[in-house]
């Protein structure tokens, strides 16, 4: 895949290659870690270090000739479309395209919620699906979730709110010859209408600040069906939205971390199989 994250290159650090160039006082609070996706580097850059933030942009690129555009996180996703805050430090633009198990996508980092610490998730959840599920995906973005679940034979109702989004989905389909086996529909998750109990499965990777299952999501999936949450929580609260599920329910067949997005917040997966009916 072309999407990575972590050091660069042949054991090569941000911090080695700015030795000399920052104060050694500063050199701890160099990043030497970032995120890589096609061609743009993505970078948290501490308020100590601005002054040096092209020095810091330079040094990345060497590290991974590939990237041709370095952008620092301002704040992580917020708002109703999820979309982070970027600065671009070299180079211009936030759209790129990348490669994730074989398949193509377009995004535009500042338009649409990307997060290249799923790939393995999208994997997982996958290769799970049959040929002829009915799958549900709300908050479906660009496509991540959506293009995996049509690849396996699924039929796909993908559902997002933000119209930047909607469109990448809408190309991201027809680049990956997909566009025959997704319905796209702009809507709001809670909102939306959709016929109870004609869907196998859902997947849901929630937006922070909600770690339930939409209404309509709920409905949807059929007794005996699945649901993959996707919770944005400290890991104190993991169980106590677990204890709650069971409650409601649902058997929760596993559930883990699958990711830290903020000091203390980690990204969670439960996975739910509905109650038969009685």
């Amino acid at each position: 895949m072309s999407v990575r994250k972590g050091r660069g290159g042949a054991g090569r650090r941000i911090s080695d290659l700015l030795a000399g160039t920052v104060p050694a006082d500063l050199i701890p609070l160099v990043p030497d870690r970032f995120e890589v996706i096609g061609d743009i580097a993505v970078i948290s850059i501490p308020p100590e270090l601005l002054p040096y933030r092209a020095e810091i942009a330079d040094s990345l690129m060497k590290t991974r000739r590939s990237i041709r555009t370095v952008l620092r996180r301002i704040s992580h996703r917020d708002g109703l479309h999820r979309v982070a805050l970027y600065e671009p430090v070299t180079g211009s633009g936030t759209t790129t395209r990348y490669r994730e198990f074989g398949f193509v996508y377009r995004v535009d980092l500042a338009q649409a919620f990307c997060s290249t610490r799923l790939a393995g998730e999208r994997r997982r959840i996958a290769i799970q699906i049959r040929p002829g599920e009915r799958v549900f995906i709300p908050y479906a973005g660009y496509g991540p979730f959506v293009i995996p679940a049509a690849a396996q034979g699924a039929e796909v109702v993908a559902l997002e709110i933000n119209p930047t989004a909607c469109r990448l989905l809408a190309e991201n389909l027809r680049t990956n010859h997909l566009e025959q086996s997704v319905l796209v529909i702009r809507g709001d998750a809670w909102k939306c209408r959709i016929r109870p109990g004609t869907t196998d499965r859902a997947i849901i990777p929630s937006p922070y600040g909600s770690d339930r299952i939409p209404g309509p999501a709920a409905e949807a999936v059929r007794p005996g069906g699945w649901i993959h949450l996707y919770t944005l929580q400290p890991a104190r609260e993991a169980e106590q939205v677990r204890e709650e599920l069971l409650n409601a329910g649902y058997r929760v067949a596993r559930y883990h971390r699958c990711g830290n997005v903020a000091p203390g917040i980690s990204r969670w997966v439960y996975d739910l199989q509905k109650p038969p009916e009685i």
